[in-house]
């Protein structure tokens, strides 16, 4: 059973919210004023405060952080039949976990109370993660330690000490550039430059005067002489991604730099060489479009004398705990927060969820959630629908014999909530206290599951 405190000068509403929330089988706490709730400070522990913003003496928004500071552990809602654009925003800086505008919306506020208990028993179950500093976590720092991303820190490491040209695949968002980045920075060039350019970002025109450089007045626009990217790599290295998007006349220049080591900039009359190692990354088929006539088939062998595929997050799942914790470090660093917990089933559903846009996908959210949670932990509100219902449904290996043990000898001694208490009760035990699971089996919701383990006294 959850403890809620009701703090409202309207007493009407309050009743109205009590006789509601109770009839759920909820404990009800009264107060018609900020310093009266206050004063239930150590009587009661409430896991949910609804607090009203306009009230006699001091404000619910006054009284906010003091709120907060006394109910440490409570989630709270605040209400209000003011419309007001700038509360809503001070009490969500302030700390409240939800605004509800009044005339009150029972069905509104119900859900919004089930995401604070659900929340609130989240911090039992919780991992903990040391969030990477980001001076441990750098943009060029790959992470991983799957099969499959040890097999390719020996490829780098290999690699990296010749100059031969490598061929970086995989579907979009696994982190091709970090690969390429890795090469770099293991070689003989990590003192030099390392140029990326995005060769499906500009028109053919423009892309070729960025990879060789133009001279003035070589077109309409061109009023300075530019360096080509490829110069600037020189004694460093050069990153093509999406290479696969050139044009075939592209194409045909890039074929003559890895072959010949040279370029003509726009407009430009003279040959200019460069030693810059190239590294190109694609996450398209190249024997399709070889095929298709898109893409020519003496570069590709050029651009594949190394080729390295990354493959997707959903086939490396054993990497998203230790990805989790370096782009929480990030995500924190960013959004000067410090949230370095992550609820039990949210680490599932990050586990079982797909990621069709990969680790991109993954440090997105994770940033979303970073900056949207009231306290230091991320629970599963904070996810994407998306992720929550495209979970995998495990198989559940525990079966629970219909033939409950016989108490007093005789089964028809027992009361169904007797017969609930020793389900519930064995359901706990065959999932060695995992409140997760448990809730997938007897499918009720933890909340829920929290007030039987409190109503039966049992061992959760």
């Amino acid at each position: 059973m959850s403890t809620i405190l009701i703090i409202d000068d309207d007493i009407a509403s309050c009743r109205m919210l009590q006789m509601h929330f109770k009839a759920q089988g909820h404990q009800i706490t009264l107060a018609h004023s900020v310093d009266e709730g206050l004063a239930r400070k150590g009587k009661i522990n409430p896991e949910v405060i609804i607090l009203d913003i306009r009230m006699p003496g001091r404000s619910g928004l006054e009284a906010l952080p003091d709120i907060k500071k006394e109910f440490s552990n409570s989630r709270i809602i605040m209400i209000t039949a003011f419309h007001d654009m700038n509360s809503t925003i001070q009490a969500m800086k302030d700390g409240a976990d939800d605004y509800i505008h009044k005339p009150i919306d029972l069905t509104e506020l119900e859900e919004a109370v089930n995401k604070a208990l659900i929340s609130h028993y989240a911090s039992d179950d919780d991992i903990t993660i040391e969030a990477l500093q980001a001076s441990d976590s750098p943009l060029n720092t790959m992470v991983g330690s799957s099969f499959a991303m040890r097999d390719i820190y020996k490829t780098i490491g290999r690699v990296s000490q010749s100059p031969a040209s490598v061929l970086i695949t995989g579907e979009s968002g696994t982190g091709k550039e970090l690969v390429a980045r890795a090469i770099h920075l293991s070689s003989e060039r990590a003192a030099g430059p390392f140029i990326a350019i995005n060769c499906a970002a500009l028109v053919e025109t423009l892309l070729e005067s960025d990879m060789f450089g133009h001279e003035k007045g070589s077109f309409t626009g061109a009023v300075n002489k530019q360096t080509g990217k490829f110069a600037l790599a020189n004694n460093g290295t050069i990153f093509l991604d999406e290479v696969g998007e050139l044009s075939l006349t592209m194409q045909a220049k890039l074929l003559r730099v890895l072959q010949e080591k040279e370029f003509i900039s726009v407009g430009g009359k003279t040959t200019q060489n460069t030693n810059a190692r190239v590294i190109a990354a694609t996450n398209v088929n190249f024997s399709e479009q070889i095929d298709k006539g898109l893409f020519r088939e003496d570069l590709f062998y050029r651009l594949q004398v190394v080729t390295i595929h990354i493959p997707p997050l959903r086939e490396r799942r054993e990497d998203i705990f230790d990805l989790t914790q370096a782009l929480l470090g990030r995500a924190n660093k960013e959004m000067n927060r410090n949230v370095n917990r992550v609820a039990v089933d949210v680490m599932q559903a990050l586990h079982d969820y797909d990621w069709p846009g990969n680790i991109r996908e993954l440090e997105n959210i994770l940033i979303k959630s970073v900056a949207m949670s009231p306290r230091d932990i991320i629970t599963a509100d904070l996810l994407p629908e998306k992720i929550i219902q495209q979970t995998i449904t495990h198989p559940n290996n525990f079966k629970f014999e219909t033939t409950i043990e016989k108490q007093d000898d005789d089964l028809n001694h027992l009361s169904i909530q007797d017969v609930e208490k020793i389900h519930i009760q064995r359901i706990l035990d065959s999932t060695n206290g995992h409140k997760g699971k448990a809730c997938d089996i007897l499918g009720i919701s933890r909340p829920r599951l929290r007030r039987l383990i409190k109503q039966y006294d049992l061992n959760g």
